[in-house]
């Protein structure tokens, strides 16, 4: 244990440095550019006085997310989904996450018969960008109902809490906080958490990639996630304003 050291030289209840940086984009209604370390994602909020058409005449609206990554993301070129004409079952996966994350903070109702779009694009990954997207698309979220609201479209606020998420896992048999790509790649095991600010767990994936996971591991990586999530929802609520 008293040899043990990150690649990147941080604690192993270190954080990357987070920007969320709002606003980066010009006709959005709600944007952030998500930054964790040299992960960077784009996460845009766009508005449509509709809903999809098995939820019309409910009164309630819809919140739901799409994601991608551009093809020089990452070290090598990657084919752009729209050439290979049709979606990886890993995109599905995540922009499936991303929507359940977000809608779980949500009163639809409040939201009235109106959907929020978050588009979640990959500018340049060094692991964990679904849950960059998922903190980042919070934020750009919470500003796109700013505006509906400013705008008379809502009457009240239909964001009823913060959603943020971190990965956690193990490097070298140690618990570690937002792992990059050497440790996402090299590790034992590693976990997707998605909190609420309540205190709540939205969504955990994990998985043993070397070996199982031991109890104690897995309580340690919880702890982990719960701090680095309390830290993250204070920058959220800074971004807003």
């Amino acid at each position: 244990m008293t040899n043990f050291e990150r690649p990147s030289g941080r604690t192993a209840d270190q954080l990357r440095d987070v920007v969320l940086e709002t606003g980066v984009t010009r006709y959005a209604e709600g944007s952030c550019l998500a930054k964790f370390g040299h992960t960077h994602v784009l996460c845009t909020a766009s508005w449509q006085d509709n809903v999809p058409g098995w939820m019309r005449g409910r009164g309630s609206g819809w919140v739901t997310g799409e994601y991608g990554m551009l093809p020089r993301a990452t070290h090598t070129r990657g084919r752009r989904e729209a050439a290979a004409g049709k979606q990886s079952g890993r995109t599905q996966e995540i922009q499936r996450l991303i929507g359940r994350s977000l809608r779980s903070v949500v009163d639809l109702n409040a939201l009235g018969e109106n959907q929020i779009t978050i588009d979640c694009d990959v500018i340049q990954a060094d692991g964990g960008t679904r849950t960059a997207s998922i903190t980042g698309g919070f934020v750009a979220l919470a500003l796109a109902c700013k505006y509906l609201r400013k705008e008379g479209v809502i009457e009240r606020d239909p964001i009823v809490k913060q959603a943020a998420a971190i990965s956690v896992g193990l490097f070298k048999d140690t618990p570690v906080l937002d792992l990059d790509y050497p440790e996402d790649s090299g590790g034992e095991g590693d976990m997707n958490v998605v909190m609420s600010s309540d205190g709540d767990f939205i969504e955990i994936q994990g998985t043993g990639e070397e070996r199982p996971m031991t109890r104690a591991e897995v309580e340690e990586m919880m702890r982990l996630a719960e701090k680095g999530c309390s830290e993250l929802f204070e920058a959220q609520r800074q971004a807003i304003g």
